[in-house]
């Protein structure tokens, strides 16, 4: 118990900071239910249940994993630009590969179901414009990706904390103005619809999204300065939300439209305001940690967090496919509930397979690099 609580209160060697991979990994479970429930739960179960209500209201903890994000990338070992570039670069080619595999395959081998097509308005078969609006879809990662490679700037050249809250606030002010901007040009208007979406297509635009991450930055700066003491750091990230839960809670009161939208489509103060609760949220969870044992449940989050993007794909790719034996938005509230755990289960299935091949092709790798030295010797 002194042990771990030690560990959490100060590590400027490896800068793990429990919390933070506790809430990242929360985050990954959360998104499975969220996703089930989008997915496979019937209109009304999502609208007019306490299981609809209930995920809605957990789904509201998506700014966990970009506040993490922010911490986590501001106290990185690997500060380069170039780095930073490379990795959103990455994570890019992952997000258009995610949404290939969970929309396009089951489509062209002629699995999907006909009523996920119908809901998009559209009949069967697809052109090729319809499939590229399926591929280009905006989900979290295109988000980080983008956002990696912006905040790899703001990393190298913005070294006064307050400079990045003042950014995060201007952001989250500026987003709502920006969403008429769109370009009518083709190729450009994707690129502002990623920028500042006002529709679907995107579900996560940069603007006002980077806003979480920009936050979660500030805190990581301070964090540094303050020696790596996380009792400090979590103390002043709980003060931070109660402010923010303050301040935003009132703008969402009288002006919801503008200051919440759809949630996806965030105004300033919904941003103030989420953010507040989820600074609350993970203070809570370093007080839990200090409090607690090391267990197996605090565990599976920790590995969450560690495979995050793995396990954010897998998981969206089989809840797609699921269609295919469950259709689409076709399940009662109890069935929906049994789904949950299914897909959570077969998740760490396949990432466990997936990790061996990876680990096994690595291993044949390095095998045949060693032989190759050794010959040409």
């Amino acid at each position: 118990m002194e042990k771990q609580s030690s560990i959490i209160k100060r590590s400027p060697k490896n800068n793990r900071i429990l919390a933070i991979d506790f809430g990242r990994g929360f985050s990954v479970i959360a998104m499975i239910m969220v996703h089930t429930l989008w997915i496979h739960a019937q209109q009304n179960v999502q609208s007019d249940t306490f299981l609809g209500h209930f995920i809605h209201f957990v789904g509201r903890g998506t700014p966990v994993f970009l506040i993490t994000m922010g911490v986590s990338f501001m106290i990185s070992r690997n500060q380069s630009i170039q780095s930073a570039i490379k990795r959103g670069i990455l994570i890019l080619g992952v997000a258009y590969l995610m949404n290939f595999l969970k929309f396009l395959t089951p489509i062209l081998v002629g699995l999907m179901p006909d009523s996920f097509i119908t809901a998009y308005g559209w009949e069967s078969p697809l052109n090729i414009e319809k499939y590229m609006y399926l591929l280009l879809t905006g989900d979290i990662l295109q988000l980080a990706g983008i956002s990696l490679v912006i905040l790899g700037f703001v990393r190298a050249y913005v070294k006064n904390k307050f400079l990045i809250l003042g950014l995060a606030i201007v952001i989250a002010f500026l987003s709502v103005e920006l969403r008429d901007f769109q370009s009518g040009t083709v190729g450009l208007s994707y690129i502002t619809q990623l920028l500042w979406s006002n529709g679907y297509w995107v579900y996560f635009s940069v603007f006002p999204w980077i806003s979480f991450i920009l936050l979660g930055m500030f805190f990581g700066q301070w964090y540094i300065e303050m020696d790596y003491d996380q009792d400090k750091l979590f103390k002043r990230m709980f003060i931070g939300g109660i402010i923010c839960i303050l301040v935003g809670a009132p703008l969402v009161f009288m002006a919801e439209e503008y200051h919440f939208n759809d949630f996806f489509h965030l105004g300033p103060g919904g941003v103030i305001y989420l953010a507040g609760w989820n600074f609350a949220v993970l203070s809570i969870f370093h007080w839990l940690l200090t409090k607690t044992k090391n267990n197996s449940v605090y565990r599976t989050f920790y590995y969450c967090s560690k495979n995050v993007t793995s396990l954010y794909v897998i998981q969206w790719v089989l809840i797609c496919w699921g269609m295919i034996f469950f259709g689409f938005q076709s399940m009662s509230e109890l069935e929906t509930i049994v789904l949950m755990p299914l897909f959570m289960g077969l998740t760490f299935m396949v990432h466990f397979v997936f990790m061996r091949l990876k680990k096994g092709f690595r291993s044949n790798r390095d095998t045949f690099k060693r032989k190759i030295s050794i010959e040409s010797q």
